[in-house]
């Protein structure tokens, strides 16, 4: 039997695609649909946005849980004015609706760094080329003011 759109069979029972979707697939958007619903939540109300926002922090494994702590205060601290809110089921911090800074964890992705990154909302224009995203490893003392002068710069 071919692996096409059944809802029955080998490829269900392997957790290969239903319906034209993977199991995979299908919990991404499961996942996404109630994360636009946190997310409505969350541009009315802030308290809500980092309720949920502290809660995927605490669902991460160490040492993403840790570094994912410190980034979290250090745009509170620098960035006060931002919303915290999930995108695509990570952190993300947003001006006017807009996501302006997120941190992915390495687990998410299985990845051997995580990333602290911008998007296009954020005031990081430099010249007719600039990062937008960060490697991490760990974050050593410096790598945090650096990042707290980046998400100042990123909503002046």
């Amino acid at each position: 039997m071919s692996e096409k759109s059944t809802t029955r069979g080998p490829a269900a029972a392997r957790g290969g695609k239903v319906g034209g979707f993977t199991a995979g697939e299908r919990a991404a958007m499961k996942e996404r649909a109630r994360e636009l619903k946190a997310e409505a939540r969350a541009n009315r109300d802030r308290e809500a946005g980092e309720r949920d926002v502290l809660a995927k922090i605490a669902e991460m494994p160490e040492p993403d849980r840790s570094m994912a702590e410190r980034l979290h205060a250090i745009v509170k601290a620098n960035a006060p004015d931002l919303w915290p809110k999930t995108w695509y089921g990570m952190p993300a911090y947003a001006k006017d609706g807009k996501v302006v800074c997120f941190f992915k964890p390495a687990s998410k992705f299985g990845s051997r760094y995580a990333t602290f990154g911008f998007e296009e909302a954020a005031n990081l224009d430099d010249g007719s080329m600039w990062p937008t995203s960060f490697a991490l490893t760990e974050l050593t003392p410096s790598d945090e003011r650096k990042i707290g002068r980046l998400v100042k710069k990123a909503v002046s």
